[in-house]
């Protein structure tokens, strides 16, 4: 049996969420912006410091022209590989 850190989704949707912003060619500063979330709130979700609320969920989603679903997906990719 895997016993897992108690963030562990917290730090994976972090790396996706790094992923996709460095993929679209985003600071952290611009993401905020465009998702109406201040840089330093952006850091810290990236860092796994942070849970984002669905809201913010769905807002990072328009600003980085992806799904809530591929979001979702990135995710998940990124928790089975932490196994």
């Amino acid at each position: 049996m895997t016993i897992k850190k108690k963030n562990d989704h917290n730090e994976a949707f972090g790396r996706a969420l790094r992923e996709l912003r460095r993929s679209k060619g985003l600071s952290q500063e611009d993401l905020g912006f465009e998702a109406r979330r201040d840089r330093t709130y952006i850091s810290l979700l990236e860092l796994g410091q942070r849970s984002p609320t669905l809201d913010t969920c769905i807002a990072l989603c328009g600003a980085l022209g992806v799904s809530l679903t591929e979001l979702a997906s990135r995710i998940e990719r990124e928790m089975s590989d932490e196994a």
